[in-house]
C-alpha cells in the first residue's frame, strides 16, 4: 500500500504541471488531463460563501452544477514516443541452461514506439508495426472489459501479475480471429501473439472510457536473431500505458536512482505480462535488461522458480560491433546438443559449463572495480580476454559454426579486438568488443569484407539506456526547425523513415554529439 500512495500520484510531468492525477480513477480522465481541479476550486467558492451567510446546502449544489455544465474539455495528451534497447548475451550461454550464472547487457539498438492519442469521437485502439507488415485496430467499446473488470481478475497498475489468467487469455482470443487473415500461417501466428499481448496487457490496465489511440512500433534490431526484440516491444508498449494512466513519476534529472528503480521495476513487471503470454515461462531476462538498461547477471537453479537477476546499475558503456550471420540457427537444436554431450561426458562437460560460471562471476567482479576505465586498454583487454576463454569454451561443446569462426578470422586478423559467439551459437550473431583509438581505416576494411561475405554488421554499444521517453515528440535535429524549439515526429515523418540508419537520424535517442535534447530516462547507475 505504501508502494501505491508514493507512486500513484504523478504522471510524466511534474504535479505542478498536471494537477493532482487519478491513481485508479477514470482512464480518459487520466489520459486527457486533470479532471478534478475546476470541482475543488467551485467547492472551495462555496463554502467562502457559505460562512460569508449563504446557505452551505444551497450555495455548494447550484454552483456544482453549474461549473459542471460548463467544463471545457481537456485537451488530448501530445503525441509521444518510448524507446527500448535490445539485448545480447556476454558470458555464460549454454552454462546457464545448467543452473549457472550468465550476464546479459543492454546495446543500443533499439525499438522505437510513437504514441497518437485520437479525437475523443475515434473509438478505436490500433496496432502498426510496419517492419513485419502488421496493422489491426480493435473497436475499444466492444473489447470484453466486463470479464477483466471481475472481482478477482481486475488488476492495476501496481499488481504483481505471475502467471497468465487462462480465461482471460479465452476471453481475447475472439479478437484475434481476424487478425492479418490474409497472410501465411508463420506470419500470422507472430501478428497474432503481438495482438494476444498487447490486448491482454492494454485491459488489464485500461478501462472502457480509454480514449482511442495508435501505437506504432519501428525497431533497428534485427527479429529472431537473439537479440531480445519481442521483449522491446513489450517494455515499449508497457511504459507507453502507464505513462498514459499517469502512474509513473519522471524521468526527470534530478530523480533519486532508488526512485528511477522503482518506476523502472513498475514497467518491467507488465512487460513480463506481454512475454508470459507469447513465450508461456520466459526467464524474463530479456525485458528486464531492455527496461532498466545496463547489465544483470542472472542464475535459474530451479526451473520451477524465476530465476535471480542482480542488476550491474554501474555497468560502463563499451563500444560493440555486432555482426550477424544471417544463418539460421535452432536454439533448441544447440541446447538440445550440449545436453547430449553432458549425459555422454557428465564430468569433462560438467567440468566446461563451471569454467564458463567462473568465467561470469570474474568477469562481472572485474568490471564492478573502482579502478575499471572503459578508455584503459589494459582494463578492456581483461574483459577482452574473458570473451576469448568464453568463446573457446563454447567451441569446446560444439556450438560455434563457420561462419562465426570467420568473423573472429577477421577481426584478429585486423587486431580489431576481443569476438566471441553470443546467444546459442550455430549461427546467429557474434559481438566484438573494440580496442580503444582503432583506426577508422581498419574498421571500413572490416566492414567492407563482412558485406561482402554477407553479414550485416551493427557498430553498437554496449551497456545502454534503459526505456527512454520523448514528451512530447519533438527533436532537435540541427534542422531550422530547432529555431522553433524542433521539428515535431509525426506518423508521416515516423513511416517515412526507410532504413535503419534513417530512423535513427529522424528519432534516435544519440546523435553525432552524445544523447540527443529530448530523450529521457530514468536514471538507476549510482551517484556520488
Amino acid at each position: 500500500m505504501a508502494e501505491q500512495e508514493h507512486n500513484g500520484v504523478n504522471g510524466f510531468h511534474s504535479e505542478s504541471e498536471q494537477g493532482n492525477q487519478p491513481v485508479n480513477g477514470d482512464a480518459s480522465e487520466a489520459v486527457n488531463g486533470n479532471p478534478s481541479n475546476g470541482l475543488r476550486v467551485t467547492i472551495e467558492e462555496s463554502a467562502s460563501s457559505a460562512v460569508n451567510g449563504g446557505s452551505p446546502t444551497n450555495s455548494m449544489a447550484t454552483p456544482i452544477r453549474q461549473r459542471m455544465e460548463r467544463k471545457k474539455s481537456s485537451p488530448m495528451m501530445p503525441t509521444f514516443m518510448v524507446s527500448a534497447p535490445g539485448k545480447v548475451i556476454v558470458f555464460g550461454e549454454h552454462a546457464v541452461v545448467h543452473g549457472k550464472a550468465a550476464i546479459a547487457a543492454a546495446i543500443s539498438l533499439r525499438s522505437y514506439l510513437l504514441v497518437n492519442t485520437l479525437s475523443k469521437s475515434k473509438r478505436t485502439v490500433t496496432l502498426k508495426f510496419p517492419d513485419i507488415d502488421f496493422n489491426h485496430s480493435w473497436n475499444i467499446d466492444e473489447l470484453p472489459w466486463k470479464i477483466f473488470q471481475q472481482p478477482g481478475k481486475k488488476k492495476y497498475y501496481y499488481s504483481l501479475v505471475t502467471e497468465i489468467d487462462q480465461e482471460l487469455v479465452d476471453a481475447v482470443q475472439p479478437f484475434l480471429a481476424d487478425v492479418s487473415i490474409d497472410k501465411p500461417a508463420d506470419i500470422r501466428k507472430v501478428h497474432q501473439n503481438s495482438a494476444g499481448s498487447f490486448l491482454y496487457m492494454f485491459l488489464s490496465l485500461g478501462s472502457q472510457s480509454f480514449p482511442g489511440c495508435q501505437y506504432t512500433l519501428r525497431s533497428t534490431i534485427p527479429i529472431g536473431a537473439g537479440l531480445g526484440s519481442s521483449a522491446t516491444i513489450a517494455v515499449c508498449l508497457s511504459a507507453a500505458l502507464l505513462l498514459q494512466l499517469r502512474t509513473l513519476s519522471g524521468p526527470h534529472p534530478d530523480q533519486p536512482p532508488e526512485e528511477a528503480r522503482l518506476q523502472i521495476e513498475r514497467i518491467n513487471r507488465w512487460a513480463f505480462v506481454y512475454e508470459m503470454f507469447i513465450h508461456g515461462n520466459p526467464s524474463g531476462v530479456d525485458n528486464t535488461v531492455s527496461t532498466q538498461g545496463k547489465a544483470v547477471v542472472f542464475q535459474r537453479t530451479d526451473y520451477n522458480q524465476p530465476p535471480s537477476v542482480r542488476p550491474l546499475w554501474d555497468f560502463p558503456k563499451l563500444p560493440l560491433l555486432l555482426v550477424d550471420t544471417r544463418t539460421a540457427k535452432s536454439t533448441a537444436h544447440e541446447v538440445a546438443k550440449v545436453a547430449t554431450l553432458k549425459k555422454k561426458h557428465p564430468q569433462l562437460v560438467g567440468t566446461i559449463l563451471t569454467a564458463i560460471d567462473q568465467v561470469t562471476q570474474s568477469s562481472a567482479q572485474l568490471i564492478e572495480e573502482q579502478g575499471f576505465n572503459t578508455e584503459d586498454e589494459e582494463s578492456l583487454s581483461k574483459v577482452g580476454e574473458m570473451m576469448t576463454i568464453n568463446h573457446g569454451l563454447l567451441v569446446s561443446l560444439g556450438v560455434s559454426h563457420p561462419r562465426l569462426e570467420r568473423v573472429r578470422e577477421l577481426v584478429d586478423h585486423e587486431g580489431i579486438g576481443w569476438t566471441k559467439l553470443t546467444g546459442a551459437g550455430g549461427g546467429g550473431c557474434s559481438i566484438t568488443l573494440l580496442r580503444p583509438g582503432v583506426p577508422r581505416e581498419k574498421l571500413d576494411k572490416l566492414e567492407q569484407r563482412l558485406d561482402e561475405e554477407g553479414y550485416s554488421k551493427f557498430e553498437t554499444t554496449l551497456g545502454s539506456d534503459g526505456v527512454g521517453v520523448l514528451w512530447p515528440a519533438v527533436l532537435k535535429n540541427g534542422m531550422d526547425e530547432d529555431e522553433e524549439g524542433g521539428m515535431e515526429i509525426d506518423l508521416e515523418k515516423f513511416l517515412s523513415a526507410d532504413s535503419n540508419e534513417a530512423l535513427e537520424k529522424l528519432v534516435g535517442v544519440h546523435g553525432d554529439r552524445g544523447e540527443r535534447e529530448g530523450w529521457k530516462f530514468w536514471r538507476v547507475e549510482n551517484r556520488d
